[in-house]
């Protein structure tokens, strides 16, 4: 049966959409356990193996298999399908963080498991704002907004507009009104817009 499919929500949009606030209202909300990724770089203060990443070496991150890998500011960054296994061990509905090109490997390997979910503002404004009070540094956000990245991750890929659901994160009382119908909907086997 369909409603019994294993299914990954898909969390994509730029820098400050609200993607990591999401995942965390998921987490909490619903129980859905977020799919912990790989990386090379070092812990920060506070971070846990196993919790916040896999934290690898250039070595043991060859070891997995990724459904999609890149390299950024020096390390590499990757989730994988011992990853996605791990996650599907606590739960059939589970979630990731991931920049519109992950989504769309996501969507082209998973097919149906995979639910795209596309956050966006209504004035790119609104993010830079988002990044300021979030603390990071103003170079750092001068540097993130005029990357090519952020410029993609804007936008939805034209190979998801058939299938992604877009919500507009302005208002968050109305994107967990809209989180609520999607999970209803994933949970009891029904399609939303």
């Amino acid at each position: 049966m369909e409603d019994e499919m294993k299914r990954v929500i898909v969390i994509t949009g730029a820098t400050g959409t609200g993607k990591t606030t999401v995942s965390t209202y998921l987490k909490k909300q619903y129980q859905i356990p977020r799919i912990i990724t790989h990386t090379t770089r070092p812990k920060r203060p506070g971070e846990r193996d196993g919790v916040d990443y896999y934290f690898e070496d250039a070595t043991t991150f060859d070891h997995n298999h990724y459904l999609e890998d890149v390299a950024y500011a020096g390390y590499r960054y990757g989730s994988s399908y011992e990853g996605l296994e791990r996650a599907f061990q606590k739960a059939d509905l589970v979630s990731i963080v991931l920049d519109t090109k992950g989504a769309e490997t996501y969507a082209e390997r998973l097919g149906e498991q995979a639910v795209i979910l596309f956050l966006t503002v209504g004035k790119t404004t609104v993010l830079h704002e988002r990044l300021k009070e979030r603390g990071d540094q103003i170079e750092m956000i001068k540097s993130r907004i005029k990357s090519d990245e952020y410029e993609r991750d804007l936008t939805l890929p034209d190979s998801l507009t058939k299938t992604a659901r877009v919500i507009q994160n302005d208002d968050w009382s109305q994107t967990q009104v809209r989180l609520d119908q999607l999970i209803n909907s994933l949970r009891l086997g029904t399609s939303t817009a």
